[in-house]
């Protein structure tokens, strides 16, 4: 069974590949690596949409010659206009930039001022609205490894403080995902460490955990890290938090960074109190650093590195489009989506999605998108509707 799958998928990547472009073709991964472990099936049979050619969808956020950008995240504020987002000068560490868009990501700013403690971050910069039981809004961000550290906005990215530790212990992407519990003023902050710096000091890497921090104050404090899942033949890593569409229901979609297996999920249904064991994703979901939205229709769309183990786009900044059932029951989706070619390995792609009231996404990451340049960041939008159309005429 499993070699008459390898056969399918073959003849379905042959196809796509005869489409993309020359730079596109050596994307293409049709062998399963001899290190996998998984006994699902190493990749997918869905549809594969591919805009990444269409330029007109895509506007440049920062590009500097000679100098690398990477990793942003994106935050849309209340009057579906303004997108702010923050980024390091460098791989996954260096001075973090600061931009906005006023009009919905069609324009970006310059650089904006910030604290001069930015200029000493060492991980990549993560931005979360939160809102206290009094109704308080404020904008938190989380730069990584040790101690985790945090800034403040009470006016909506004007004036920020400086980066200050929220507590004696560090991680790695903090926090990835930041989601609000049923109890007003209350969040839960999901990072990974392997070891070296949750608990502070020189440490050797040794297994990767996932954790969680809960907040009781609309983010300005934080508590002690709680451990969630682990694996011992496994690295769990980059969780990507999301909700059922009835709210009763916690995922956490997670990275799996051994590269033997598919990605994970786990699932909570007591608000973070307890979680399952981790199951693994289908091959369509398989990728790196998920982050999940809902769009009017109720439906998902998950932007991630796709480093599915056979796959046409191995190593692109790639969607994924179904609903949260497929999660659950480990289904492949829908389709997925291409949404840019990145032209140097694997090095792309920690997203940053917003949806507009129409249905527009606005998602916008890091890559090697021009050949022999260094990474810069780019923002993509599409509708659903369009992707659709699309997914039927292949």
């Amino acid at each position: 069974m499993y070699f008459r799958l390898i056969a399918a998928f073959f003849s379905l990547f042959v196809t796509a590949a005869l489409a993309q472009t020359g730079l596109q073709k050596t994307d293409v991964t049709l062998t399963p690596p001899k290190i996998l472990k998984t006994k699902l099936a190493p990749g997918y049979t869905i549809p594969v949409v591919d805009i990444s050619g269409e330029k007109e969808r895509q506007v440049i956020v920062d590009q500097e010659k000679g100098q690398y950008l990477g990793h942003p995240t994106t935050l849309l504020l209340e009057d579906n206009k303004t997108i702010l987002t923050v980024y390091p000068k460098g791989h996954g560490r260096g001075a973090i930039v600061y931009k906005r868009s006023n009009d919905a990501g069609l324009t970006w700013s310059e650089r904006l001022p910030t604290p001069k403690s930015w200029e000493t971050s060492v991980e990549v910069p993560t931005l979360h609205r939160v809102v206290d039981a009094s109704g308080n809004k404020r904008i938190i961000m989380f730069s990584g490894l040790y101690p985790i550290r945090m800034a403040v906005t009470e006016d909506d990215g004007a004036n920020w403080s400086e980066l200050a530790p929220i507590g004696n212990f560090g991680g790695i992407v903090t926090m990835g995902t930041v989601i609000d519990l049923k109890t007003p003023g209350h969040y839960l902050a999901f990072f990974h460490d392997d070891g070296r710096f949750i608990r502070g000091g020189p440490a050797k890497a040794w297994r990767f955990w996932v954790y969680t921090t809960l907040s009781k104050d609309g983010g300005l404090t934080w508590g002690a890290p709680t451990p969630i899942a682990m694996l011992p033949d496994a690295n769990l890593c980059e969780p990507g938090a999301l909700r059922s569409p009835d709210g009763k229901q916690i995922a956490v979609l997670l990275r799996e960074n051994s590269r033997k297996y598919n990605s994970f999920v786990i699932f909570s249904n007591d608000e973070g109190q307890s979680w399952s064991e981790p199951k693994e994703l289908p091959a369509a979901l398989t990728g790196d650093r998920h982050v999940a939205k809902y769009t009017p229709d109720g439906r998902l769309f998950i932007s991630f590195r796709d480093t599915t183990h056979v796959s046409p786009t191995k190593g692109d900044w790639v969607g994924w489009v179904g609903k949260y059932e497929d999660i659950v029951n480990g289904t492949d989706g829908q389709y997925r989506v291409r949404i840019m070619d990145n032209t140097k390995g694997a090095d792309c792609t920690y997203p940053g999605i917003e949806v507009l009231p129409d249905g527009t996404i606005i998602t916008t990451t890091y890559g090697h998108w021009t050949e022999g340049e260094p990474a810069y960041v780019v923002s993509v939008r599409f509708k659903l509707a369009e992707l659709d159309d699309k997914a039927t005429k292949q």
